[in-house]
């Protein structure tokens, strides 16, 4: 069996949620996000895209309804021993199969909570499952119940974390190596890949963002490579990631030389970066190191090229995306707890000189000063 955690870290991760269910008095849990799935049990696939459903009692029992090939693959990292198959068959959904298994499990007429917030329920099988369970179980919506619990860390899984923090200064290391006028951003991409699989790390909830000239401007992946000029700008977006924590950063580097709209976009984004650090600790809210970040660059007449959020939590999460709840933004009152791994990113766009500057580092928060995870200068790179 291979599992990432003792038993009694899945323990007290379970009397967690237990306790939470019992409040909003719910007789059981659909669970649907392959992120529930690992932090609870150690279940690890990618299956979920095809539709599995984790099924926990309120007398802390688990039933997981999968399919065929992902048998073994629970009874091999997962702590589940009740693992039931549903069956491909003509226009057979498994949401029916799924009810037939909540009979047997003496649910009818019970209160269920239910994920709906997941990449792991499709928008066709939730409205199957609402139709399905009408009148067969009272339905909530749950989705909120796991992450809430997620999002403080335990020791185990901050030593992961610290972990994926030295793969991503590697990753960085290996392609800041690559990179040079003529530079082709493959090998660049694959020099940082290829660090963090050579680590013993994992691959990302979601694709490096890597773009170089007009592209460095974008936010997101996209397909295709181009070399490098000699005065060239290069955005990367990238996560090192170990048992499926994440640790992301983010840099410009330049080749050539900077011009002077690149340095007063780095001197913005550097003075909004030591803002947030000052914000980012237990008293304040998610919402409150938006409003610093915002603030420094609208002071300095930025607001039209900077996002109206500015990082989210991380930690153990599958495709496709590695962002975490909860998020950075305006007005956002969750509040901010030691324990806690974010990602703060500043990112300037400015599409009328078609310049691009971003700096983004990863925060593990303490009850004063959040404790940055990475060792890299946050100084501008000219390569």
């Amino acid at each position: 069996m291979a599992l990432h955690f003792e038993r009694s870290e899945f323990g007290d991760r379970l009397q967690k949620v237990l306790i939470e269910m019992k409040a909003r008095k719910f007789d059981a849990m659909l669970l649907f996000a392959p992120e529930s799935h690992f932090w609870l049990t150690g279940y690890d696939t990618f299956g979920f895209c095809f539709f599995q459903c984790l099924i926990l009692k309120k007398d802390g029992s688990f039933v997981l309804l999968t399919r065929a090939p992902d048998l073994r693959q629970a009874h091999h990292t997962s702590i589940i021993d009740d693992i039931r198959i549903w069956v491909d068959r003509g226009e057979g959904s498994p949401v029916g199969q799924l009810k037939d298994l909540l009979f047997d499990l003496d649910l009818l007429g019970s209160e269920l909570g239910v994920e709906y917030d997941t990449h792991g329920l499709s928008g066709r099988n939730s409205r199957l499952l609402d139709e399905s369970l009408r009148s067969f179980a009272e339905l909530h919506d749950a989705s909120d119940l796991i992450p809430r619990l997620r999002v403080v860390k335990s020791p185990a899984e901050i030593a992961y974390v610290r972990k994926a923090a030295e793969l991503a200064d590697e990753a960085y290391r290996a392609g800041e190596a690559e990179i040079r006028a003529d530079a082709d951003e493959g090998r660049i991409l694959a020099a940082m890949q290829g660090a963090v699989l050579a680590g013993g790390g994992d691959y990302p909830g979601n694709e490096f963002v890597i773009g170089s000239g007009m592209d460095a401007l974008l936010c997101r992946y996209k397909s295709g490579r181009r070399q490098l000029g000699a005065k060239d700008q290069l955005t990367l977006e990238f996560a090192g990631v170990y048992r499926h924590y994440h640790v992301a950063l983010m840099r410009t580097v330049l080749t050539g030389e900077a011009t002077p709209r690149h340095i007063e976009l780095h001197e913005a984004a550097t003075a909004a970066l030591r803002k947030v650090e000052t914000v980012m600790r237990p008293g304040n809210t998610f919402g409150d190191v938006f409003e610093a970040h915002a603030s420094e660059m609208d002071r300095r007449d930025l607001m039209h090229h900077r996002l109206n959020a500015c990082g989210y939590s991380l930690g153990a999460r599958f495709a496709p995306s590695w962002m975490d709840w909860p998020m950075f933004y305006r007005g956002n009152k969750v509040e901010i707890v030691p324990n806690m791994v974010l990602f703060a990113h500043m990112i300037l766009m400015d599409s009328e000189t078609n310049t691009a500057m971003t700096l983004g580092c990863t925060y593990l928060t303490s009850d004063d000063a959040p404790l940055p995870l990475s060792e890299l200068s946050r100084d501008l790179t000219i390569r």
